[in-house]
């Protein structure tokens, strides 16, 4: 089930990309982003393609290094606001406990909070154990198949819309999927292509099925209505993929598997 981009996304992104030409107000970016005078930006570390904690705990990531140089550009200082899920990134942001975040661009979503463009493009796998009949995408969507998966992430949203026979088993977080997964001896389990065959490596008798059943296009997301901040933050993702931010800042967290995501036009 390997899915291009949706019509909503390309709409929205475009319309963002217009407003950004027009040349947005850093000041008044700055005043709506931050109304108490510091940046909180949601840090996700349920998506090991974002963010992930360093050798003492600390953040790191693509998604830390883009909430730096947005605050360095604002002038402001930044409070990083570290979650373990997408779905309590996004209830945070519903909630009004975090200003900025890092989530992946879905309709669902995109009731309570408004996107930039996508500035990393990343991928939806399955796993099965090895000794599985199951052997490709195509072959999930059947009845008596339990599909674990992240409760409220990207893959969640995506499969809760598109399975029609298999089941849906939801885990706590994305980390957690594999070992329930295994655990309770479900038959699949979705998520992030990168934390698979990382517990691939871990936990052994466990492979991918071949391709990708999503494409996941993250961006940075911010409350409906802030119009000032979401016409600066469309211009500054643009700047940073075109200037080889988004890239560099890949290949010095050693993502593999994650491409920068394409200009957004017009």
């Amino acid at each position: 089930m390997d899915v291009s981009r949706r019509s909503f996304v390309a709409a929205g992104t475009a319309t963002l990309a217009g407003c950004a030409t027009q040349g947005p107000s850093t000041s008044a970016a700055r005043a709506q982003i931050a109304p108490a005078g510091r940046l909180r930006a949601a840090i996700n570390f349920g998506n090991p393609v974002l963010a992930s904690r360093g050798s003492g705990g600390e953040p790191q990531g693509v998604s830390v290094d883009l909430a730096r140089e947005a605050a360095r550009r604002l002038d402001l200082p930044i409070e990083l606001v570290t979650f373990t899920s997408a779905g309590n990134t996004v209830e945070a942001v519903k909630a009004g406990k975090v200003d900025l975040a890092f989530v992946a661009i879905d309709p669902v979503r995109g009731a309570d909070m408004d996107y930039t463009a996508p500035y990393v493009v990343i991928e939806g796998a399955y796993l099965v154990r090895n000794d599985s009949p199951i052997r490709s995408n195509e072959e999930v969507d059947r009845r008596g198949t339990r599909v674990v998966v992240g409760k409220g992430s990207a893959y969640d949203l995506f499969l809760t819309r598109e399975l029609r026979a298999a089941t849906l088993v939801h885990a706590p977080t994305s980390q957690a999927v594999t070992d329930l997964f295994l655990a309770d001896r479900y038959e699949v389990a979705a998520n992030v292509k990168q934390q698979f065959e990382a517990d691939a490596k871990r936990v052994g008798g466990v492979r991918l099925l071949p391709g990708r059943f999503m494409v996941i296009e993250q961006a940075m997301g911010v409350p409906k209505g802030r119009t000032a901040v979401q016409q600066w933050l469309s211009s500054y993702i643009e700047d940073m993929k075109a200037s080889g931010f988004v890239a560099d800042a890949l290949k010095r967290h050693r993502i593999e598997g994650a491409s920068v995501a394409p200009p957004s036009r017009p």
